[in-house]
């Protein structure tokens, strides 16, 4: 009997021990597979990142090219309305000048 006894542990230890290897084997490809769906995610993520920094970058560059043009326009109408406002001083000075040079 003590040698059935003795044996029946020595299975019941030899089961529990082939238990745990599986559980073991069974966790590490759990953590092993998490890593992995992890780092694809951290990938997916850092691509989909670049590829929206590179249409803000788009819209950006765009944006700052119409500020410019209009920039630009605004500009350019202020010249032709001070390059006007002085062609007419100019004239109004040449007058004086004309009359004060005839009336000397």
């Amino acid at each position: 009997m003590p040698t059935d006894s003795i044996k029946y542990i020595l299975a019941a230890e030899y089961e529990a021990n082939q238990v745990k290897l599986i559980v073991h084997g069974r966790s590490q490809e759990s953590i092993n597979k998490a890593k992995e769906d992890g780092e694809k995610l951290v990938a997916d993520s850092i691509a989909r990142a670049r590829s929206e920094i590179g249409q803000l970058k788009v819209a950006s560059d765009r944006k700052a090219m119409e500020a410019a043009l209009e920039l630009a326009s605004t500009t350019e109408n202020r010249l032709a309305t001070m390059r006007a406002r002085a062609e007419k001083r100019l004239d109004a000075v040449a007058q004086r000048i004309f009359e004060r040079i005839i009336n000397i």
